[in-house]
């Protein structure tokens, strides 16, 4: 999957040259015949990137199909955390992954627990240099994907977990952002809620605070002229929701090439394809947080968390040497917990 990845990478750019030397080929001192025969290798080329895509796509496919097929691990009574708000109250106060099983599910889950900022935080979402594709299928959104157990690794935990994790009580959305030149923002909202598949995952937040600026704005509802007063509903390339994406074809998920809450396209789309940097990409097609960076300003890494609301008196956190880290602890040192 990789490799092919890579070649449309390579493909992509013999494009871009071509339309250059197309360009440089209109000009007057050259022959309209060379015009003419790279406008069809530009062509040809085009339709290779196409195949290509419409492969991978099927091999997410057909990968999600298998992966419904695997069966559930049923668990009986057993004290499991609901959440990473429970295992920080419970006096966990070392960031890693811990086991939870959130009210309603069938099966345990391994998380990412952020004990850092207050701790207490699920992480659901983590971008860092784009190796993990987030063009994905409506069944792997559901499920999650990608690489949780390493340190720096990208994934989507699930909106299936997301929902039963959020329909537990009242929580927070606290996410992290930072540019090419280290500049770190973040933005929090209350109140944040995800509902079932039934509802297509449709996304609620409260009140915001923060410093990167309000990018959901349209999901608060406080835009009268908003074009998604009706709610914002998750959408994929194989399951579009939102509003006018009939209307346009689902232009705003081929563009961005992600799953996502779509409103306005990419105004503050998280998953979006990755690029490096300030006007790197064509258009609004990088991780976007307009209200920081614009429009054009794909940025260079996010981290995304909820945390009960209601979390009271978490243990003190204790600053630890070193030396007292043994080859199964982490920082904060103590053990990561089951996974």
């Amino acid at each position: 999957m990789f490799q092919i990845h890579l070649i449309m990478a390579a493909l992509t750019s013999s494009v871009v040259l071509l339309l250059h030397l197309a360009s440089s080929a209109a000009a007057p001192l050259l022959c309209e015949e060379k015009v003419v025969r790279l406008e069809a290798e530009i062509q040809g080329l085009m339709n290779v990137i196409n195949e290509q895509h419409r492969y991978i796509q099927e091999l997410q496919s057909s990968q999600t199909q298998q992966l419904q097929l695997i069966p559930n691990m049923f668990l009986g009574q057993q004290n499991l955390y609901r959440d990473c708000s429970e295992v920080f109250e419970d006096g966990n106060v070392a960031s890693g992954l811990y086991v939870i099983r959130p009210d309603g599910s069938p099966t345990a889950l391994s998380v990412y627990c952020d004990m850092s900022n207050g701790g207490g935080w699920t992480v659901f979402q983590r971008r860092r240099d784009g190796k993990e594709t987030f063009d994905r299928t409506w069944s792997e959104y559901s499920h999650g994907f990608g690489d949780l157990f390493s340190p720096e690794g990208e994934f989507w935990l699930g909106n299936e977990p997301l929902h039963r994790i959020t329909a537990q009580g009242n929580y927070d959305l606290h996410i992290d952002t930072e540019d090419l030149e280290g500049n770190q923002r973040f933005a929090e909202y209350k109140n944040f809620r995800v509902d079932d598949e039934k509802d297509q995952y449709q996304l609620h937040v409260g009140d915001y605070v923060g410093t990167a600026g309000d990018a959901l704005a349209d999901a608060r509802g406080l835009n009268f002229n908003s074009p998604c007063k009706g709610g914002i509903k998750f959408s994929t390339y194989d399951h579009p929701n939102y509003i006018n994406a009939a209307a346009d074809q689902g232009r705003c998920i081929r563009h961005s090439r992600s799953g996502w809450w779509f409103c306005r396209c990419d105004s503050g789309n998280l998953n979006d394809q990755q690029f490096k940097g300030p006007f790197e990409a064509m258009s609004d097609d990088g991780v976007a947080w307009y209200v920081w960076h614009g429009w054009s300003y794909a940025i260079k890494s996010v981290v995304m968390m909820v945390r009960a609301a209601d979390l009271e008196n978490p243990p003190p956190i204790v600053e630890r040497w070193a030396e007292q880290f043994g080859p199964n602890m982490v920082e904060g040192g103590q053990p990561a917990g089951p996974v």
